[in-house]
């Protein structure tokens, strides 16, 4: 497992970096993650978080049980493959929602940026890649 990633236990109990009435500079972030990986919790809301990731290559495959995910691309590429579904491709200002329970993994073409939108400390589970895949 590449170890830039991080735990289940840990993605979940990350705590925001901005609070209420902050001003993000989402083009300012983006370009501080110098990292091969990065993924942090920006805002929470109602519930919810806002992560933004910036990476290149593949993440794992996974599962959030109980939790959609908006997935919005901010920059470069993003493929999102399905154990049960066809592959989708996001390009810059395209989003799409994968509904809880659904197994994914994500693959940045180039560096990549994207917002997802979920539920906060929403449980991960990370599972082997699909049979046949």
């Amino acid at each position: 497992m590449n170890s830039d990633f991080p735990s289940a236990e840990e993605y979940a109990s990350e705590k925001a970096r901005f609070g209420a009435l902050d001003v993000l500079d989402i083009q300012a972030l983006q370009r501080e993650a110098t990292a091969p990986y990065s993924n942090q919790v920006m805002l929470d809301f109602n519930g919810n978080c806002m992560r933004m990731a910036v990476f290149k290559g593949d993440y794992r495959w996974h599962m959030h049980p109980s939790s959609d995910e908006i997935f919005l691309v901010v920059e470069g590429e993003l493929h999102i493959e399905f154990d049960a579904a066809p592959e989708r491709v996001l390009r810059r200002w395209q989003a799409i929602t994968v509904p809880a329970g659904t197994v994914h993994r994500t693959r940045a073409v180039g560096r990549t940026v994207n917002l997802t939108f979920e539920q906060q400390a929403a449980e991960t589970v990370f599972v082997g890649p699909p049979a046949g895949g």
